[in-house]
């Protein structure tokens, strides 16, 4: 089981957060600030694995991000690592060649993409063209409401002429 996922500039800054089990806001804090201590100072030879509490923290380093997710000792890092290139993979293929900025202008989008590859800290969904499909499908239902809105509030605005 996935517990958390963390994505982590470079620089410290959390980008993106999702926590699968429960943690008040004082241990979230403090997760984060040891989690990104420990994995900032790694050196890039070493392994993507790392001990941690009792569990195993699984990280990528994808450009200026890394790409963290924890889990069981009894979970095969290796999955892990396949479902934090897949989770790449298909923002690199939303948001054409994904970047930090990418992640920070668009964090809905993330959580998004995310939450249908992910539902409770298990794997729900390996295909990129299935995510794709249902991206697009939430993004068409958005600029529908989108126009609606608008339709509506120039309705509005011819009315109180």
């Amino acid at each position: 089981m996935i517990h958390f996922v963390l994505l982590i500039s470079r620089q410290g800054k959390v980008r993106l957060t999702k926590w699968y089990s429960p943690y008040t806001q004082k241990e979230r804090t403090k997760v984060i600030r040891e989690l990104s201590g420990m994995i900032l100072s790694r050196g890039p030879k070493l392994c993507n694995f790392v001990e941690w509490r009792g569990y195993k923290v699984v990280y990528k380093r994808y450009a200026s991000l890394y790409f963290c997710m924890c889990i069981d000792q009894e979970d095969n890092e290796l999955e892990v690592l396949e479902i934090i290139h897949h989770f790449v993979e298909i923002l690199d293929r939303y948001f054409g060649s994904v970047c930090e900025l990418d992640l920070i202008f668009n964090f809905h989008k993330a959580y998004y993409i995310l939450d249908e590859l992910v539902i409770a800290g298990e794997l729900q969904e390996s295909s990129k063209k299935t995510v794709a499909r249902l991206i697009a499908a939430q993004d068409s239902l958005v600029e529908a409401a989108k126009e609606e809105a608008s339709s509506l509030s120039n309705i509005i605005a011819q009315a109180t002429k």
